[in-house]
């Protein structure tokens, strides 16, 4: 059996729809298990419908818009689109239901926001069967088990294993249809696995499947050394390593999610990175390989934050003092994505959460002078030559700077 994603900007639209139908129809006698993402920009709106609420803002009006881009797209796919625009207004009443329950802000995050998914795969679902393709729904709440950290769910590879497999051996040949980014924990309350966090459904099916490949398709042609959007002359990569693909995730590459390459590479399962704009690309595969002078690998990872610990009795940082920040970051589950010390002081780059990055200050400042600075870009060179060393270090802006034998990184200002 073969898996394959599909992202929300292959799904966007009734034509995007329609696109994704016949690359599947290429499959349809395959064994193939499908993940879908919440449709377009459904993820971003969902968020701001939970942070709206918290904040005691009006949301109506986004919730309004999330339900007739949706019944807009429904009305264009089927000919009969009563059955499926109920469904969606359930969805859509579920989304009022959770805010009304007093439950921990990350728990209703994980409610509301994975519902994208849940719409999503049910309008594909339904309209495969409408095109005559057999197909089965599933809802990824039922096979994947987590843990209880709402937004960052871990894996319990066990008892998933048990449970795609059980799913499995229930299923006739054909198509299945489940969501991306969410699981459940052991009291079956909805766990999301992290933003953007599909493609690690994807690797998780297909590594407790023992699947022949994944294939995450996307609208680039492939795995390329920089975003063309911001660089036009990126050129791709015909095959990468599973190393070199999972430092490029690591450091913020955006076309896989960065648990997506572990659970894959361990298994010995090639993944492919496609074209839905055009399946004939070659592509890119992942796998168990070796390529000589790769070119320079250029990441920019938006929207980060800067803090910077001083001691404040005129001592250097020690051991005893670092134990301390990292002590409360990982408390916190917090990523660092570069960290770098002085005498007197300890600074480290996040990811910037707002509710995290305070309460990660609020503990800090208990033992430390703290600063910090956001609206940040973190770039990374990797397999950088001198050409594109020099260039990104004298880049305007840059508040940090930090090389090692194969990769730059600055930190710069949003200019």
């Amino acid at each position: 059996m073969k898996v394959f994603k599909f992202g929300g900007a292959s799904v966007k639209h009734a034509a995007a729809v329609r696109n994704v139908t016949s690359i599947l129809k290429q499959h349809k006698e395959e064994s193939l298990w499908v993940v879908v993402s919440a449709m377009g920009k459904t993820t971003n709106a969902l968020e701001r419908v939970v942070f709206a609420f918290r904040k005691g803002e009006d949301f109506a009006a986004e919730i309004q818009g999330i339900f007739e881009y949706h019944q807009h797209l429904i009305r264009e796919l089927f000919i009969h689109p009563e059955p499926v625009l109920n469904q969606l207004a359930k969805a859509v009443d579920s989304i009022h239901h959770n805010l009304v329950n007093h439950i921990d802000e990350d728990e209703l995050y994980d409610r509301v926001v994975s519902l994208g998914e849940v719409i999503s795969s049910q309008i594909i679902y339904q309209f495969l069967l409408s095109e005559g393709i057999h197909a089965t729904w599933l809802d990824a709440r039922d096979l994947i088990r987590t843990d209880s950290t709402f937004r960052e769910g871990q894996v319990d590879w066990s008892a998933t294993t048990q449970m795609l497999q059980n799913a499995k051996k229930k299923l006739a040949p054909g198509i299945v249809i489940t969501q991306g980014f969410i699981g459940a924990d052991n009291q079956n309350r909805s766990v999301t696995l992290g933003r953007e966090g599909s493609d690690f459904t994807a690797a998780i099916i297909g590594s407790c499947l023992k699947a022949e490949s994944v294939t995450i398709w996307k609208d680039v042609p492939g795995v390329m050394n920089a975003d063309p959007k911001r660089l036009p002359a990126a050129i791709v990569f015909p095959e990468l390593p599973y190393t070199e693909a999972a430092e490029m995730t690591y450091y913020g590459a955006s076309v896989i999610h960065p648990k997506t390459i572990k659970p894959l590479a361990l298994g010995n399962i090639p993944l492919w990175v496609k074209s839905f704009t055009d399946p004939s690309f070659a592509g890119t595969v992942i796998h168990d390989c070796k390529v000589e002078g790769l070119p320079p690998v250029i990441v920019f990872k938006e929207n980060q934050c800067l803090i910077s610990c001083k001691v404040t009795d005129f001592t250097f940082v020690n051991e005893a003092q670092l134990s301390v920040i990292f002590h409360a970051i990982t408390a916190l589950n917090i990523k660092l994505n570069v960290m770098q010390n002085s005498a007197i002081s300890f600074s480290f780059c996040i990811d910037f959460r707002e509710n995290k990055v305070m309460a990660l200050i609020e503990k800090l400042q208990e033992h430390f002078e703290v600063y910090y600075n956001t609206n940040l870009t973190l770039i990374t060179i990797k397999n950088y030559d001198e050409k594109s060393f020099d260039t990104y270090r004298k880049r305007e802006g840059v508040i940090l700077e930090q090389s090692s034998r194969s990769t730059l990184q600055v930190l710069v200002k949003d200019l």
